[in-house]
């Protein structure tokens, strides 16, 4: 009896780490960030600033290891 065991690595990219931020040539944009709604009230938008602020609350990208190798690959 044969077994296939298949798998997929999650690549988990911090902010600190150099390929955060994508780029094409002529844009560069990180790979995750943080979007607060207009409808947000003010003292919850304030919290989540002090957070961010104080290094709580961080960006964190995943994507699968794969694409990633692939991503090196083309540069």
């Amino acid at each position: 009896m044969t077994y296939v065991l298949s798998y997929k690595i999650i690549k988990t990219i911090r902010q600190d780490d150099p390929d955060f931020c994508i780029h094409n040539g002529f844009h560069m944009a990180p790979r995750a960030g943080f979007e607060i709604n207009n409808e947000c009230p003010k003292q919850y938008k304030l919290m989540i600033i002090e957070a961010i602020k104080n290094g709580w609350l961080q960006p964190v990208a995943y994507m699968k290891e794969s694409e990633y190798v692939w991503e090196q690959l083309g540069d």
